[in-house]
């Protein structure tokens, strides 16, 4: 597991990875209606609120739960295609989003998103609610996320879902953990977090003492 101590130039030269959904942005109220929409084209009984509760891993999997394997790939396009019109609007980014953005900025790092989301339908996300980052990198789960956060650098990935903190570890970099995609802070540290946050609102002072801890072990060291 990633300290302090072993991030390298971490002070000089940082970047900060951040997942999106569940992280970023609350995003279930559009994906729901995603899925909805999806549901009535099709026939299909989606339960599009079981559906939004299991956010995080790729959208495949999810439906898998309710289309054979000959229909994923064309329903796949398909909720691709409604996102734009239907999930952009209703979603709210998350309180504290906007203000750990600025503390990366603030206290010389770069911010980056790597989201297991479309590329193209993220970056819509972050230019409707202002989420202003360095890069965004998108289709990245599991190994696709840890290789995004050793080709970015990265020394902290911010993330709500078990799998996140996996990535992180697997990269060796430090995992923080917020609690707004449901994951038990217990499981969330088992999976590799190095600190578990309530929400996003506490990250900025975090990142400041943690950068201050640093500085004080370099000047002693």
């Amino acid at each position: 597991m990633a300290s302090l101590t072993t991030v390298t130039a971490f002070t000089a030269a940082f970047t900060v990875g951040f997942d999106l959904d569940m992280t970023l942005i609350d995003s279930r109220p559009g994906i729901g209606a995603v899925w909805r929409a999806l549901s009535s084209e099709t026939g299909v009984p989606i339960d599009a609120d079981a559906a939004t509760s299991r956010l995080g891993p790729p959208l495949a999997d999810e439906l898998a739960r309710w289309f054979p394997p000959d229909l994923l790939e064309v329903r796949a396009d398909r909720f691709r295609a409604l996102y734009p019109a239907l999930a952009i609007e209703p979603t709210p980014a998350f309180a504290g989003a906007h203000d750990s953005l600025s503390a990366v900025r603030r206290l010389g790092g770069r911010a980056v998103v790597i989201t297991g989301k479309f590329e193209p339908n993220a970056l819509l996300h972050m230019t409707h609610l202002g989420l202003q980052v360095d890069r965004v990198l998108g289709w990245c789960w599991g190994e696709g996320k840890t290789a995004a956060l050793e080709s970015e650098g990265a020394a902290i990935y911010v993330g709500d879902h078990l799998e996140d903190m996996r990535a992180a570890a697997a990269a060796g970099v430090i995992g923080v953990g917020v609690r707004t995609g449901g994951a038990d802070p217990e499981e969330l540290r088992a999976a590799g977090a190095n600190v578990v946050l309530d929400e996003l609102t506490q990250f900025p002072a975090w990142l400041t003492t943690a950068l201050s801890e640093l500085v004080g072990l370099d000047a002693a060291g």
